[in-house]
């Protein structure tokens, strides 16, 4: 009986230190490196890629959803109808559906 207490005190004691040092806040470091990382992360985040100058392996590269065929299909639909009026004249090129385009709809230009 008293080990089966002892036990349950051992436990309830190691819980407790358990969640303690978890929940403990972490002390700030201060690094250097990371306001850089963000701000690289912003520009990478705003540039966008023109529909009508971008070519395949761009597309391929920066669109989700847009493989090697896909992307091709996008370069051959500009050379045959012309540039890009839209983003949305994106969705008559064949393989490219809405759910692609609104995937990448806030990567897309058209200049």
């Amino acid at each position: 009986m008293r080990t089966g207490y002892f036990y349950s005190l051992l436990f309830a004691f190691l819980t407790t230190a358990s969640i303690a040092a978890i929940a403990a806040p972490t002390a700030a470091v201060g690094n250097a490196s990371v306001p850089a990382v963000t701000t690289v992360t912003a520009e990478k985040a705003s540039e966008k890629i023109d529909l009508n100058a971008a070519d395949a392996a761009t597309l391929q590269k920066e669109l989700s959803g847009v493989g090697e065929a896909k992307a091709k299909a996008i370069v051959a639909y500009r050379e045959t109808n012309g540039p890009f009026a839209s983003v949305d004249e994106l969705l008559e090129v064949k393989g490219i559906g809405k759910a692609i385009l609104d995937r990448n709809r806030d990567k897309l230009e058209v200049n």
